[in-house]
């Protein structure tokens, strides 16, 4: 286990730099921290999720997934470091294809929405495209591993089926996207 902070504020950040996991020094502009931050951030927004009403399934494989993308952090923070692997992936596929067996095949575009679970859902959505879209653009500074740019992929996937399962279990259905309604 890593060091313990008892002191919070460090003030080494104060130049507007921050610490790696291997002690190298960044920008905190840089796209290492924008990838790790955002990956942090869409954890989060899981763990707002987190605080609505869900069946227990989904929240055992929710907290599953938290544990998981701070594992993800962790290797986009420490350069040459791996902790997501192929089987990581895998198994957020398994429960995609579960999740989305029961659903009907979709004919529209899905407005974020649903009731509150499924709005949490969307939002997480959302933030972990955008962590992939970090680690994308990370990729091509420095080397990312291909296993964690899937697993956010797989993550935004899951995310989306999983709002889906939501905003029926809630009883608020989908809310579709009317294209029609400017004609």
């Amino acid at each position: 286990m890593g060091n313990r902070l008892s002191k919070i504020y460090t003030k080494t950040g104060d130049d507007g730099t921050t610490g790696l996991g291997d002690g190298t020094r960044v920008a905190k502009d840089s796209a290492r921290v924008a990838a790790y931050g955002t990956v942090d951030e869409a954890n989060s927004a899981i763990g707002v999720l987190l605080a609505a009403s869900l069946p227990d399934a989904i929240r055992d494989q929710l907290v599953s997934i938290q544990h998981q993308m701070f594992d993800l952090g962790g290797e986009l923070c420490i350069p040459g470091y791996a902790a997501i692997d192929d089987a990581d992936v895998e198994r957020l596929e398994q429960w995609l294809d579960a999740h989305n067996a029961d659903l009907p095949a979709l004919k529209d575009f899905i407005l974020p929405g649903g009731g509150e679970a499924a709005a949490r859902c969307h939002l997480a959505r959302t933030i972990v495209r955008r962590a992939e879209r970090e680690a994308v653009t990370l990729s091509h500074h420095d080397a990312v591993r291909p296993q964690a740019i899937r697993y956010l992929n797989r993550l935004s996937d899951l995310l989306f089926v999983l709002a889906r399962v939501l905003g029926r279990a809630d009883g608020h259905g989908e809310v579709l996207w009317n294209h029609e309604r400017r004609r």
